[in-house]
């Protein structure tokens, strides 16, 4: 079973994604920061991560950055999972090291098809 690590700091986006993606099987933990991301994933190796842009402290784009560039972390597809939704948004996602792009309106078969095409 795939394991999942969610960043998201909004509750209601938070159950939404954890539901969709325990309904395909997959196992979630879901934190709210960045920082606490970074102590979970001392100790916990998802195959995924969703990461939202806007958190408290540290940005998703700077999180990505930095697991991108961590040997332990590096391998780890990132999906950044924003309502930030321009282009610019989607470079810096890209600069960032993300793997994909999914804006917070995207319905669940895109969800469910990038995390799919990311775990192989």
């Amino acid at each position: 079973m795939s394991q999942i690590l969610i960043v998201e700091d909004s509750k209601l986006e938070a159950d939404k994604l954890k539901k969709c993606l325990e309904g395909q099987g997959f196992s979630i933990l879901v934190v709210t920061s960045g920082e606490e991301a970074e102590i979970r994933l001392k100790t916990f190796k998802p195959n995924l991560i969703v990461l939202d842009v806007i958190l408290p402290g540290e940005s998703g784009f700077e999180l990505c950055r930095k697991l991108k560039t961590e040997p332990a972390t590096q391998s780890i597809p990132i999906v950044i999972y924003s309502t930030k939704d321009k282009q610019i948004d989607r470079t810096w996602g890209d600069m960032s090291g993300a793997d994909a792009y999914l804006s917070k309106t995207v319905d669940e078969p895109t969800l469910l098809q990038t995390v799919n095409r990311l775990l192989g």
